[in-house]
């Protein structure tokens, strides 16, 4: 089994797993959000030493079953972790953040407890708020988009009302950054892949 992944090979099994753009999307939006979220840490915690490129491919890879598991969510993140098993991976950290994200639909007893952890749950739910804005703007581009913008959706729980708010709330408490740092830093990371989503 291996115990690490690049992301060639994690773009190779996204492309393989997943056939919704959504979804595509979704998984390269959150994994930009990952990336500069842990390079944040490591340059204010180096002593750390963050994997930055295993927490952005975990990003890449964590909603791998999401077209598998529709019928059956008790099983998403699970599936997940069986796929990259099946395909000869055995990523521990990996794994706990992929089952971890799902702890607020009430099925997994796999809770989040690693910065990791934290971070994925809190990114892969950012994306859904700026998405959603984006979309509102009347150019449909991300380019000039304000974090206050973005923070004001936050509070507003109407809007994309499937986002997890206190995901995203919890980058304070448990990974030391301010949410509105969080927004900026993700706002950046979406911008810098606006060609690759249609944004």
């Amino acid at each position: 089994m291996k115990n690490t992944i690049d992301r060639e090979s994690a773009i190779v099994l996204l492309q393989k797993y997943v056939r919704s753009k959504t979804v595509y999307f979704h998984s390269i939006e959150s994994e930009a959000i990952m990336r500069n979220v842990a390079q944040k840490l490591q340059a204010t915690h180096p002593e750390e030493n963050i994997d930055i490129d295993l927490w952005a491919i975990t990003a890449l890879l964590h909603d791998l079953d999401s077209e598998l598991t529709t019928e059956d969510l008790a099983r998403h993140g699970v599936e997940t972790v069986e796929l990259l098993q099946k395909e000869g991976y055995e990523i521990p950290e990996m794994f706990q953040a992929i089952l971890a994200h799902t702890e607020a639909l009430g099925f997994s007893e796999i809770k989040r407890t690693t910065k990791m952890d934290y971070a994925l749950a809190a990114s892969e739910n950012m994306t859904g708020i700026i998405s959603a804005y984006v979309k509102m703007r009347p150019t449909k581009k991300i380019d000039g988009l304000k974090a206050k913008s973005i923070t004001k959706k936050i509070k507003d729980r109407s809007f994309a009302a499937s986002v997890n708010r206190e995901f995203i709330n919890d980058v304070d408490k448990h990974l030391g950054l301010d949410r509105s740092e969080f927004v900026t830093l993700s706002i950046d990371a979406m911008t810098e892949i606006a060609d690759q989503i249609g944004m």
